[in-house]
């Protein structure tokens, strides 16, 4: 999955790995290539925005106001001088709008008011949980309801993707209502519905995996001995969280219905490898070894679907 720096997203799928490790030597090469800086305004600004409070941004556009501009010939409002009393009229409103800035409200007071509620997408699985008093966030729970009842069979489940205006417009409605209903017309292509699944589970602060959990996944997929290697990916699985495990064993039992349908919906175990790898698992900082550790993810997932009953089932199993 490639998001560009103008918001667009694109995904890329095979189930060949030698396919897709030459298309991420093409595009990293084609990232190299790029100018390291960039003189754009706009993005200077943007980041500024998103990384600097309101009234530093604020004192940083007014240390920006006082540099020199060009003065135009034709033009004689750049000649005309603020006299003191525009100098003061200015100073005043800053020092306002810095006084309103700084009353703002906080966040959690906004949410104790009832004025802002806590949202779906973007906060921690836990706290989802937490909120909703449960080990399964419902959203997911309903997504799954959703697929499970209209969508096992059609073609290319989970791998094409849903019209991204419509999945967003779902994921505010998620985040700003308590009940969904997903049988709507509006949300009547299933592509919706599983593009807004993925985005959730994309969007988690911390994946399903968690990130301290990543690397013993990886050492555990490499093991040679398939017995070794599912016994130990196992133990792995049950020392994850609660909130974890359980949305973890749903949500894979619900993929290995997705796979049992593969001669009709065209989705096997290592294409739903290739979609959900990245999405569920991934290390905290990523490395040079970018290329390895997706093989290693969609590796994962398969496993855990076609051993889904050794690593899920109970000890007798």
């Amino acid at each position: 999955q490639i998001t560009t720096v103008s918001g667009n997203e694109f995904l890329l799928q095979s189930d060949i790995d030698f396919l897709i490790l030459d298309w991420f030597h093409a595009i990293k090469n084609a990232i190299d290539r790029l100018p390291k800086e960039r003189s754009c305004t706009s993005r200077n600004l943007e980041f500024k925005i998103r990384r600097s409070s309101s009234i530093e941004l604020l004192n940083s556009l007014d240390t920006e106001s006082k540099e020199p501009k060009p003065e135009h010939r034709k033009s004689l409002i750049f000649r005309l001088n603020y006299s003191a009393s525009d100098t003061n009229d200015r100073n005043r409103v800053k020092s306002r709008l810095k006084k309103f800035i700084s009353r703002r409200p906080s966040l959690k007071t906004l949410q104790e008011k009832g004025l802002i509620k806590d949202q779906i997408f973007g906060s921690h699985l836990h706290l989802v949980c937490e909120h909703e008093k449960s080990t399964v966030p419902q959203f997911v729970r309903l997504c799954i309801k959703a697929v499970e009842r209209r969508g096992l069979d059609v073609d290319g489940i989970y791998r094409v993707s849903g019209n991204l205006a419509t999945i967003q417009k779902l994921r505010f409605v998620v985040n700003q209502e308590e009940k969904l209903n997903l049988d709507d017309s509006q949300w009547e292509d299933i592509h919706v519905v599983t593009g807004a699944l993925k985005m959730f589970f994309r969007e988690l602060p911390e994946p399903l995996f968690p990130y301290c959990f990543f690397e013993q996944f990886v050492e555990a997929i490499k093991i040679q001995d398939n017995a070794t290697r599912i016994k130990s990916v196992r133990s792995l699985v049950k020392k994850l969280p609660r909130p974890n495990y359980d949305t973890m064993k749903i949500l894979f039992e619900h993929l290995k219905k997705i796979a049992a349908k593969e001669s009709v919906n065209l989705m096997s175990t290592q294409s739903l490898g290739i979609v959900f790898g990245p999405t569920l698992l991934r290390p905290e900082k990523e490395t040079g070894n970018m290329a390895v550790h997706m093989l290693y993810q969609n590796q994962i997932v398969e496993l855990m679907l076609s051993e889904y009953s050794k690593i899920f089932g109970s000890e007798e199993d």
